[in-house]
């Protein structure tokens, strides 16, 4: 199948993949931008997978105030390489984590820092558990994943603090 140029922009606008991922998606998915779109989301999910025990040691430090001045939060994320913590995706994912400690409270970063012995339910006190509060269907570290895939590098949540009149 012969896949013209504009579906491709229209893909890579998308999904901001390569071109040639992009055609290579298009051609696997007979032309169909939804099945190409999903087809580089796995990919990209896998190749983040294998990324993961490289070192991060760039990132940032974003900020989130709520309205009103009452509730806020800083986050550590990090990445391999600062030519990444500069770019718009970056910075958009190190603002939503921000907003999503601000809003849900979370007080581990992964399920692995539960202290032993203690049964809370990790999806209620584990940032990465966490159902994201743009998208439910999506937990973080599925947001983190797909930021990883898109970036191209390992993408890691340090820390947090999470700072609140009157607590």
């Amino acid at each position: 199948m012969q896949i013209n140029i504009e579906t491709i922009k229209a893909l890579r606008d998308l999904t901001s993949a390569g071109i040639m991922d992009c055609k290579n998606a298009l051609e696997e998915s007979s032309g169909d931008i939804a099945k190409a779109e999903e087809i580089l989301r796995s990919k990209g999910i896998a190749s983040a997978l294998k990324k993961s025990s490289r070192e991060t040691n760039q990132g940032l430090v974003e900020s989130y105030i709520h309205s009103g001045g009452r509730i806020g939060a800083i986050v550590e994320a990090n990445c391999e390489t600062d030519f990444v913590a500069r770019t718009d995706d970056f910075k958009s994912l190190a603002h939503n984590l921000a907003m999503q400690v601000a809003a849900m409270n979370p007080k581990y970063v992964d399920a692995s820092d539960i202290p032993e012995g203690d049964d809370e339910n990790a999806e209620e006190v584990c940032l990465l558990q966490q159902p994201f509060i743009k998208d439910p269907s999506l937990s973080v570290q599925d947001l983190v994943r797909e930021a990883a895939g898109k970036l191209g590098e390992n993408v890691q949540v340090r820390r947090f603090t999470r700072f609140a009149l009157g607590e």
